[in-house]
């Protein structure tokens, strides 16, 4: 028996509002992107391995799309990822399955990666894969260059705090079948 939780009741009823579809202006868009490329270069620029993987796949194209959101990014010889220009035909697409908001952040704040449907070049995927599997984002790192080693490090534990309750609050909620109580 699949169970929902109470938040896809409000999914559906937001779903079937009669609210126009409002898109984001194409310079916020570009932006957004723009923002994203900088996180996922300092990112890769902290581990010498990565970069040299994506070096070896330059000039490449991926395509990223969830929804209605996407971007192209190309490889960049310095082992770097690029906005690519739109007109550009991608050889490999990443396209995210899960619709839904809540079931993407539930997936990510397990520990998971979200569901992704592949196509493309192998070998480009594969590259791809091995970033994801080996570079991680060390935050407590880059806020100790800002504030300090202690207050970030304090910070960082109140957060991984924060993301436990919080992964334990989506799995009761993940749990909850409508007439039975949550454990």
């Amino acid at each position: 028996m699949t169970t929902q939780t109470p938040f896809s009741f409000l999914e559906s009823f937001v779903e079937k509002l009669p609210l126009p579809k409002l898109a984001p202006p194409a310079w916020a868009v570009n932006e957004a992107q723009r923002r994203i490329v900088l996180l996922l270069n300092h990112v890769l620029m902290q581990e010498s391995e990565a970069m040299a993987r994506l070096a070896r796949q330059k000039d490449r194209i991926m395509l990223v799309q969830w929804r209605t959101f996407y971007f192209k990014l190309i490889a960049t010889p310095a082992g770097l990822l690029d906005l690519a220009a739109p007109e550009t035909k991608p050889d490999l697409v990443l396209t995210l399955t899960d619709e839904s908001p809540l079931a993407l952040a539930q997936a990510v704040l397990k520990g998971g990666k979200p569901a992704v449907r592949v196509e493309g070049d192998v070998q480009l995927a594969a590259e791809v894969n091995w970033l994801t599997e080996h570079v991680r984002w060390d935050m407590q790192e880059d806020l100790a260059r800002i504030i300090g080693d202690v207050p970030a490090h304090t910070l960082s534990q109140m957060a991984q705090a924060m993301s436990t309750n919080l992964r334990e609050f989506l799995a009761k909620a993940a749990a909850f079948a409508p007439g039975k109580s949550a454990k």
